[in-house]
């Protein structure tokens, strides 16, 4: 088994790292447009097998992607983040961009490939990435769901002073201030946590969740890593031992819950297939309205894009 992580940042090196020392697959890949740091980064996470016990084989690669050939699983985390007096279009035009390029690299060297997308805006380069590798939907995806349901759980599990490890949660819709949490569906080992916690304080968390990534810039001056490299890593763990793991995760859906040709979170089965199926799980008119919400908004995005003709 071979994963390759396009983008050695912080983000693309923490997954790495994570990959790595689950000791699941015999290499890793990272590569990088910046000469000499993917190469860096594997070659220091390479010294560190001998102290946490790993075989997983680092590769660096500065743009060759010759060395990512047959990979199984790639996690791409390439872009830029939007910076001081860059609009919203801006954004898009540049990341859609290299996700375009990336993909089409990815998919000469690794037809069969897994794709996972991290770059953002999340849902928006995961339609990128699908269009541009024309590939079976099952395997391309975004990675957004995990991560917004780890930062919920961990601000739920504080103000109920439980283990994070019982608390299981859903979130769906886009990836932002327009996610879907569902506190219907969110339970502390099999207790409805509507029954442990206050409906303020719930709604609070909710909201909490929803400003996740907002609420780290302002205290770091940057993009979480930690978290979201985790997140990516657990989705390569799922596809490569082939757990069949339920996760919500941007994927296109065809018809599920009304909705056409839209790149949103939902539930899904994970496995050595990528995408194995889409749980289409019972909304209430209240949940439905929120998702058809959010799945608005990102195809206002997704329209902005098309009329860039970048794809």
């Amino acid at each position: 088994m071979k994963v390759t992580v396009v983008g050695a940042g912080n983000v693309g090196a923490t997954c790495a790292q994570i990959v790595a020392e689950k000791n699941i697959v015999q290499e890793v890949v990272l590569l990088d447009i910046k000469e000499g740091v993917s190469e860096g980064k594997a070659l220091d996470l390479w010294q560190t097998a001998p102290i946490n016990w790993y075989d997983t084989r680092m590769v660096g690669s500065t743009n060759d992607y010759a060395k990512t050939a047959d990979s199984d699983v790639v996690v791409i985390t390439s872009g830029v983040p939007r910076k001081p007096g860059m609009s919203r279009d801006d954004l898009i035009s540049i990341n859609a961009g290299i996700v375009k390029s990336v993909t089409e690299n990815i998919v000469k060297y690794s037809p069969n490939a897994k794709i996972i997308i991290v770059s953002n805006p999340l849902d928006v380069m995961t339609y990128a990435a699908f269009v541009t590798a024309k590939l079976p939907k099952n395997q391309v995806m975004g990675m957004a769901g995990i991560l917004d349901t780890a930062r919920y759980r961990a601000f739920l599990a504080e103000a109920l002073e439980v283990s994070p490890r019982d608390i299981s949660a859903l979130l769906m819709g886009g990836h932002g201030d327009t996610m879907v949490p569902l506190p219907r569906y969110t339970t502390v080992a099999g207790i409805p946590v509507t029954e442990l916690i206050d409906a303020d304080k719930l709604e609070a968390i909710v909201d909490r969740t929803k400003k996740g990534g907002g609420e780290l810039v302002n205290l770091m001056g940057t993009s979480a890593w930690y978290a979201p490299g985790s997140a990516a890593a657990q989705m390569v763990e799922a596809i490569v031992m082939d757990q069949k793991r339920v996760f919500p995760c941007c994927v296109k859906l065809e018809g599920e819950w009304g909705l056409n040709d839209m790149f949103v979170g939902a539930p899904v089965v994970l496995g050595k297939n990528g995408v194995e199926k889409v749980i289409e799980v019972a909304l209430n008119e209240d949940e439905k309205q929120l998702l058809y919400d959010s799945a608005n908004s990102v195809k206002g995005v997704m329209d902005v894009l098309d009329g860039m003709n970048i794809l």
